[in-house]
């Protein structure tokens, strides 16, 4: 069975992850990841993650994938035994100087190399086999037609795509531009994103000539990538060898983590997912990216993330006596029509709200303040760790 591998920004993340049906998590501690903003995990909560994970049979990978300087290689020895120490199922790596350092002190550590190590054949796919690690995480450049040739090279070597999330201008992510802009190293974790920016463009030797760029209300956005979405397409993956589907987002929201996984667990398990349900979380519009060569010209956007649906509340409690314990996260009303996202049979079911108190018993007509526990009547059995939804309006 194919790993569907999440990102678990905090704590909160992973345990959404898992709860919507995530075989695995990757995350960062707060050093040596290439999610420097995202919320990373202390060492102590790393172990806390790896207990938690181990107790429901799931797993947990750890980035340790800037692509490193000489100062950053202070203290990642006693790090890489901390991991070994505590039981992480893989570290992912991108220099291959840390994973000559990881073989010479922890030998028996699982390593999967990132895709910023740009792998994009099988002849980079057996020099890193040779060195002994578990899993290569594939370039976002290959066809599956690649990828295909690629597993057959190296049959015995497990293979990570990415299925869903945000993409990068740059190859496989290496990029120059924030370090230039802002002096944050994008490659050591302090990427600012300045491809999301807003750019002109002109050509003074070109006089008269124009280039068509595609643009909005915002702005010109040349260098912005639409986001990758393969829901209809993993049957495909899975017979070209690919054993693990990645999706994108450590710093994205547990609900963009719920929504995202639920959909792909759900395609996975034999469902039929339209696409709308990847819409109601923050997204650009979605191509196949480079794993259909044909459709490669395709893969630009010209504008900001929307989403269809809003987080509206999260529910704290196992429903009981036909109430249940949640959280406020946007602002609703008594009246309004709340969407269910579970991994349950309650999945897209709807609640009319009908009535809302608050912890002190009292009567509450508007939801508006921020995170405030309420609580809510409904006769569906709603769990500890569901999300209710609404269509943005």
């Amino acid at each position: 069975m194919v790993e569907l591998l999440a990102p678990a920004g905090t704590f909160l993340k992973l345990k959404t992850a898992f709860k919507f049906g995530a075989d695995a998590v990757y995350f960062a501690g707060k050093k040596f990841g290439l999610r420097a903003f995202a919320g990373n995990f202390e060492d102590n909560e790393i172990e806390e993650g790896v207990k938690f994970a181990h107790s429901i049979n799931k797993k947990v990978y750890i980035t340790v994938n800037i692509i490193a300087h000489e100062s950053d290689f202070d203290g990642l020895k006693d790090y890489i035994l901390y991991l070994d120490k505590i039981g992480v199922d893989a570290v992912i790596v991108a220099d291959v100087g840390i994973i000559k350092l990881i073989r010479e002190v922890a030998p028996n550590l699982d390593i999967h190399v990132s895709t910023q190590a740009n792998v994009t054949n099988s002849y980079s796919a057996k020099f890193f086999q040779n060195l002994g690690v578990k899993r290569i995480v594939l370039a976002r450049e290959l066809s599956i037609v690649e990828i295909r040739a690629i597993h057959k090279a190296v049959p015995n070597l497990e293979l990570e795509t990415f299925i869903h999330g945000a993409m990068c201008i740059s190859y496989s992510g290496r990029c120059l531009l924030s370090n230039y802009f802002t002096g944050r190293d994008s490659n050591r974790g302090a990427c600012v994103q300045a491809c999301r920016w807003e750019y002109t463009i002109t050509e003074k030797s070109r006089q008269g000539q124009q280039f068509p760029i595609e643009e909005d209300e915002r702005g010109t956005y040349i260098l912005n990538s639409k986001d990758l979405c393969m829901i209809n397409h993993l049957k495909e993956l899975e017979e070209a060898g690919v054993c693990s589907f990645k999706i994108e987002g450590r710093m994205k929201s547990e609900y963009y983590v719920a929504c995202v996984v639920n959909a792909y667990k759900r395609a996975l398990n034999g469902e039929k997912i339209d696409i709308s349900e990847l819409e109601k979380s923050s997204h650009r519009k979605f191509t196949t990216g480079f794993y259909y060569r044909e459709k490669e010209k395709e893969c630009f956007e010209s504008s900001f993330p929307v989403q269809t649906y809003e987080f509206m509340a999260l529910v704290l409690e196992d429903c009981k006596n036909g109430w249940v314990k949640i959280e406020q996260r946007n602002r609703f009303k008594v009246g309004d029509t709340l969407e269910i996202l579970s991994p349950d049979e309650n999945f897209n079911k709807n609640i009319i709200v009908e009535e809302l108190k608050n912890c002190k018993g009292e009567e509450v007509l508007d939801a508006k303040k921020v995170q405030e526990v309420l609580y809510l009547k409904t006769n569906i059995n709603l769990k500890e760790g569901d999300i209710l939804r609404a269509r943005k309006i």
